[in-house]
């Protein structure tokens, strides 16, 4: 049985949190690559050119797959509805009893942002309909505590007292 010559096969999958065009071989990240023999500094220098124009410090998924030559590919992710959710709302933590306690607010036309966010970049959801992704980051603010409104409404409310 021998190798085909330069035959490259997967070593490692993983999948690591990395701040937006902040990657720096410190950890986590630096002893999670290593010790899988990537170069620190090309694998940095590359995810921050990538998110470059991607707000500082969002918390990005990336799906990292290492290779026998200690090459490698990464899939850098949306950051996660909680982080969007948290950012609209401006708290940075979500509430203890989410059905008694409410830590923040947003509005429809956020949920609304987030969900095309949402559609066009996860696999999941882009088959699903708007309303539905929509309905699933209203039950996720629900769970962490955040009030959504309909501003329109609350809009005539205040016009018509």
């Amino acid at each position: 049985m021998s190798k085909a010559k330069g035959a490259v096969k997967l070593m490692s999958r993983f999948r690591i949190t990395v701040p937006a065009a902040k990657a720096a071989p410190a950890p986590p990240l630096g002893p999670q690559l290593g010790q899988k023999g990537v170069n620190l500094g090309k694998f940095c220098k590359e995810f921050n050119e990538r998110t470059a124009h991607i707000i500082d410090g969002a918390p990005l998924p990336t799906d990292v797959e290492v290779f026998s030559d200690r090459s490698y590919n990464m899939k850098i992710r949306t950051p996660t509805t909680t982080w969007f959710l948290f950012r609209a709302a401006g708290i940075t933590k979500g509430a203890d009893q989410c059905t008694r306690e409410v830590v923040g607010r947003v509005n429809l036309k956020q949920v609304y942002e987030i969900a095309k966010v949402k559609q066009t970049t996860n696999i999941q959801m882009e088959m699903m309909p708007l309303q539905e992704v929509c309905d699933l980051i209203i039950r996720g603010a629900w769970g962490m505590g955040i009030e959504v409104y309909d501003e329109t409404k609350e809009e005539m409310e205040r016009g018509g007292a």
